[in-house]
């Protein structure tokens, strides 16, 4: 038997109430998005007659997804923020701001406060014995087209197990091990030598996994290098960039992957790039070049500024 009570006149006036449109105090703002999440749910449990034993399933979800820490996390794999990633881009599309460089979304894995280095960094700490050379360098232009000298370029990635420091589980990693701020050079450019990332996946067990794996769904993602690129007078972009030739790359379980986003990676081996590089074997190279946009009157529209992050 299906029973819906949703529309009753009486469920529409308790929606009101639950949400604080009685009272005079409040914050407008949160009544109204409380009202639409809340009724939205009630609609939910009566179009598919969610049961008693569902909805509390659900709700032990949701307390073990706080417990552990996991929102960041699951919150991408949700698509949540792809979606606000896609809505920031209508919003520029209407306004005619064309984004050269792409965003995409941040993950829950940023921490503040890396050192900071001048037009190069070395990120990694020699420890990871495992892993392959990486060159990474580009430009980064302003609104205007020219080189941004003195931009900041914030840099962060795994390591080959997958385990970003600060976040290890096995305590391995230095503080700010694969993490830096560089300030580009008077042309504007950047440069890092570290290891190239591997992918990494959620944890094991974890309430994430358990919903991913409810929905048939892996929570695997491609190896990657995350980017917070900031001027003077620009907007900060947050984008990353995918490892090219990594077989989840258009299987991302947190959806970040964007056209624009999967530079080259070119294998050097001879002895003059070697040499020029300061290093003694092989290593890959990726030239990444960035384009950030201008304040829109003054102000950056995109900005994520109360978005809880780590501090070390």
């Amino acid at each position: 038997m299906s029973v819906k009570i949703f529309n009753r006149p009486d469920i529409q006036d308790f929606l009101k109430v639950l949400s604080g449109f009685d009272q005079k105090d409040g914050n407008l703002r949160v009544k109204q998005i409380v009202h639409r999440v809340v009724s939205d749910l009630f609609k939910t449990i009566d179009d598919l007659d969610v049961t008693p034993d569902e909805y509390w399933t659900a709700i032990a979800w949701v307390n073990e997804i706080g417990a552990s820490g996991q929102a960041g996390l699951i919150s991408p794999g949700l698509g949540l923020d792809h979606f606000l990633d896609e809505r920031l881009d209508a919003i520029d599309d209407a306004l005619g701001i064309k984004n050269e460089t792409p965003r995409t979304i941040e993950g829950p894995l940023y921490v503040a406060g890396a050192p900071e280095c001048q037009g190069f960094a070395r990120l990694d700490d020699g420890t990871d014995t495992d892993g392959h050379t990486l060159i990474m360098h580009g430009t980064v232009y302003g609104a205007d087209g020219k080189p941004s000298a003195g931009a900041k370029v914030e840099v962060w990635h795994c390591d080959t197990r997958g385990f970003y420091s600060h976040f290890d589980p096995t305590g391995k990693q230095a503080p700010f091990n694969m993490r830096r701020t560089i300030i580009t050079d008077e042309k504007g450019r950047y440069k890092f030598r570290s290891i190239v990332p591997h992918g990494y996946g959620v944890p094991p067990g974890s309430p994430t996994e358990k919903l991913l794996s409810a929905l048939g769904r892996h929570g695997q993602r491609p190896a990657h290098i995350h980017f917070f690129v900031s001027a003077d007078g620009h907007r900060k972009l947050t984008t990353q960039i995918n490892i090219a030739g990594d077989p989840l790359i258009n299987d991302d379980f947190a959806y970040a992957t964007r056209d624009g986003l999967v530079p080259d990676v070119i294998e050097r081996t001879d002895e003059t790039n070697i040499k020029a590089n300061g290093l003694n074997g092989p290593f890959a190279e990726i030239v990444f070049d960035i384009k950030l946009t201008a304040l829109l009157d003054g102000v950056d529209n995109q900005v994520n500024a109360l978005r809880p992050r780590a501090v070390a």
